[in-house]
Parts: structure tokens; sequence; C-alpha cells
């Protein structure tokens, strides 16, 4: 397997689990807050949308219009990026809309990696109004990207867990 094709594998991976996680939760309940963990699933959904467009896009291959077009991504950022607080975000998004976008989000994002030549993956990202936090490299902001969405995976399986129930992932009990 190329750096590509196991970048791809484990950027697909962690949005399935995002996936399975948000499948689970009742949609009348993403806007709940529980106190001990002061973020909802709005939030977490609305968050990786404007941060898997921001590692595995537009820090790889710049702005894309049709995108910028599609979604309202000045909202997200409002709404929903690092240091904003998820009760504003309370009765602000569709939770049908905010799995749509995200789902456009991670097609542009798996195409965007496998659409890169290897030669490229070591290469300064595209320059940014906001200098990456994490990453220098392409590889680098693509592979933060899955530990990111992996990251928010987890409070989005401690945010069901309080409002709704443990996320069940097929373990056996015996």
């Amino acid at each position: 397997m190329t750096e590509i094709e196991i970048l791809t594998k484990q950027t697909e991976d962690a949005y399935q689990w995002v996936h399975n996680l948000i499948d689970t939760i009742p949609s009348e309940k993403w806007d709940e807050l529980p106190e001990i963990v002061a973020s909802n699933v709005t939030w977490q959904v609305g968050h990786l949308v404007i941060s898997i467009y921001y590692h595995s896009v537009m820090a790889i291959v710049g702005h894309q219009q049709d995108i910028l077009e599609q979604l309202p991504m000045r909202d997200y950022t409002k709404l929903f990026s690092f240091g904003t607080v998820a009760k504003n975000s309370i009765g602000k998004m569709n939770p049908n809309q905010l799995e749509a976008h995200l789902k456009i989000i991670e097609a542009r994002s798996i195409a965007v990696i496998t659409a890169l030549p290897i030669e490229s993956l070591p290469t300064d990202l595209e320059p940014t109004k906001m200098p990456h936090p994490i990453a220098n490299t392409k590889f680098e902001a693509i592979s933060w990207n899955v530990k990111h969405t992996m990251w928010h995976c987890g409070q989005i399986a401690l945010i069901k867990r309080v409002i709704d129930k443990p996320y069940d992932n097929g373990i056996r009990r015996t």
C-alpha cells in the first residue's frame, strides 16, 4: 500500500466512525447540552464540517469555490470553530442538513487525498489566513485530520452516553 492509500483508508475509517455514532443519536437530542460535557452533537458535527475542510481540503489544495457556494462556511465558522460555545449552536442547524453537509465535505476530502501525487505529501501546506496549528506538510495535515476526527468521535460517544445511551459498537458481552 502507498502512503496515499493508507491515508485514504484511515480517513474513510474515521469518517465511518463518525457516522456509526451520529446515526444512532436521535436528531431531537442533537441540541441537548449536558453540563458535564458542555458540548452537543450539533456543535461536534458542525465543527467536523469546518475542520475536515480546513485540514484535508483547504490546507492541501486551497479553497474550493464550489464548496463555498454550496455550504454556508462563514456561518459554520461563526458557530463551530475552535473557541466557540456549543450553546450558541442550539436551534441554528437542522441535523439532516448538518449530516448532508458533512458528507459533502468528507467526499471532497477523500477526492483530494486520492488525487494527490505521492511526491506532494512532504511539501508545504497551501497558505491560509490562519497557520495550521499542528502540521507543516500535506502528509502531516491529512494525518492530523484522521486523529482530530477520531478525537471528536470520542467526544460524540461521551455525549451519546450522557444524553441517550452508551454506543454499542457490536462488542458481545458475556
